[in-house]
């Protein structure tokens, strides 16, 4: 198998690698019954972008440099409708790590320095669980779910812990290793190089025994930071610059699983954490970040294991971060945690035994929260808007300046054929709008009575007679 770009001089030319033949065809794994290294065990590596649009790589059709995320994609599978579960930075990762809605986790906003809080201690994490099969487990890059010591990484199911207890633009900003602090102010500017240094590092002593490497890098979240060897060399701006080191390192990182023999029993992603923030691309979807529009909740998904994921594949099939989990607990045969999983196991996607129209995910629902406000909903191809923030003269100025209020008619769009959420297809579908409407009152009794009773409240104030583009008129008297 060829290596990963990893020169400088090969790395900054534009475009995707050409990846010839195809991989072995896909074997099933099965479950291991103790913690000893088996083949039924597979690496686990997860790398994290933060305010990484899916627009930003080669392989979605930008024009950054990032060959080494293109040759993934190429020797692997990328999926088109995968979705974050939140649009923000601690709820995503909160539903990320335990394949559960952050609503229903303890983590419905991001989380600030200096709250007591963070992601529940009664919840099982992707890392508890692969450490109680075996796995030797480790954090690099932000966390951002809790920075008092029995929410932080090492009592959260990983071994080790090297990176940023939340994003750069908060303060006080130390770098930590497990719970000492080694630097402060951390040096963003040599952050990415650290990272990649560690996971490197990582990988090598823990070959012998199965691992989970969970790699979420602290860019292209604002303030940007590049290392001198990167700053300047994309031509597309510090942005550019930014992304161009993190596609290093993911090349980085697929070397070091090449190098010590792990090609054959490694499965390694690529994701976001939610949509674009300022300078990202949403690849022309609606919204951004911190709203649940398309662009808000879509982003990156790259897989590649050798030998499993046959090479080159695209799925266009609608799957979520919260997938991840039960996926990766099926694969390495480790028990699910005990709470309800609202993901589900999308290997047969992964692996293209089942691609397209058709997938189970067709018939499941997925909601769309900002904060405890159910906002959206989708099955299959149909998405339907049933509340949206605005401030209608009516209604006192709240103190975020912005109140969540229902639609007086629910807008649907069939995102397949609209992915930019521009054809309110309701008028021509009141029963797809009526079982989406049903299935989501059905739902909401399994949520924290939070989120129910904020649903009942925003449904009681009068409707928001709006567009997404104008302003809302007062209701009729």
């Amino acid at each position: 198998m060829d290596k990963p770009v990893t020169d400088r001089r090969s790395f900054l030319k534009l475009g995707m690698a050409s990846w010839g033949g195809a991989l072995a065809a896909q074997q099933r794994f099965l479950p291991s019954r103790s913690g000893s290294r088996r083949p039924s065990q597979p690496n686990i590596i997860l790398i994290y972008g933060d305010d990484l649009g899916s627009g930003d790589l080669g392989c979605y059709g930008s024009n950054f440099p990032t060959p080494n995320l293109d040759a993934m994609a190429a020797q692997g599978v990328m999926f088109r409708q995968f979705n974050s579960a939140n649009s923000v930075c601690s709820p995503a990762r909160a539903a990320l790590l335990t394949g559960r809605y952050p609503t229903r986790v303890g983590v419905p906003d991001v989380l600030q320095p200096t709250d007591t809080g963070g992601l529940s201690l009664t919840e099982t994490t992707m890392a508890g669980m692969l450490e109680a099969a075996g796995y030797t487990t480790m954090c690099i890059g932000k966390w951002h779910l809790g920075t008092p010591p029995p929410y932080m990484p090492t009592n959260r199911g990983f071994g080790a812990f090297y990176g940023l207890p939340y994003s750069n633009d908060m303060a006080p900003l130390p770098l930590m290793q497990n719970l000492t602090v080694i630097q402060e102010p951390a040096n963003l500017s040599t952050l990415t190089q650290q990272y990649t240094e560690q996971a490197v590092s990582f990988i090598s002593s823990s070959k012998a025994s199965p691992f989970f490497l969970y790699m979420p890098h602290t860019f292209p979240h604002i303030p940007l930071a590049a290392s001198t060897s990167f700053v300047g060399q994309s031509g597309l701006g510090l942005y550019g610059d930014t992304l161009a080191e993190i596609d290093w390192s993911v090349g980085q990182v697929l070397a070091a699983v090449h190098d010590n023999g792990l090609d054959e029993n490694t499965l390694v992603m690529f994701s976001s954490d939610h949509g674009p923030w300022f300078e990202g691309n949403n690849r022309g979807l609606h919204g951004r970040k911190g709203e649940s529009w398309e662009g808000g909740f879509r982003v990156p998904f790259l897989a590649r294991f050798p030998g499993q994921i046959p090479a080159g594949q695209v799925c266009t099939s609608m799957a979520s971060s919260m997938d991840i989990l039960p996926t990766v607990a099926q694969l390495c045969g480790a028990a699910l945690p005990s709470a309800p999983l609202d993901g589900q196991n999308i290997w047969p996607l992964m692996t293209g035994a089942r691609a397209g129209k058709g997938s189970s995910s067709d018939s499941n629902l997925f909601l769309y929260f900002d904060s405890w406000n159910l906002q959206c909903a989708r099955m299959g191809p149909w998405k339907l808007h049933l509340t949206r923030y605005n401030t209608p003269p009516w209604i006192p100025l709240p103190d975020n300046w912005r109140v969540n209020l229902p639609l007086a008619d629910p807008e649907l769009y069939n995102l397949e054929d609209d992915p930019a959420e521009t054809t309110d297809m309701a008028p021509y579908h009141p029963d797809i709008v009526a079982t989406i409407t049903a299935r989501v009152q059905a739902m909401l009794p399994s949520f924290p009575s939070t989120v129910q009773s904020v649903w009942a409240s925003t449904m009681s104030i009068p409707p928001c007679y709006c567009t997404s583009g104008g302003w809302p008129s007062a209701p009729a008297q």
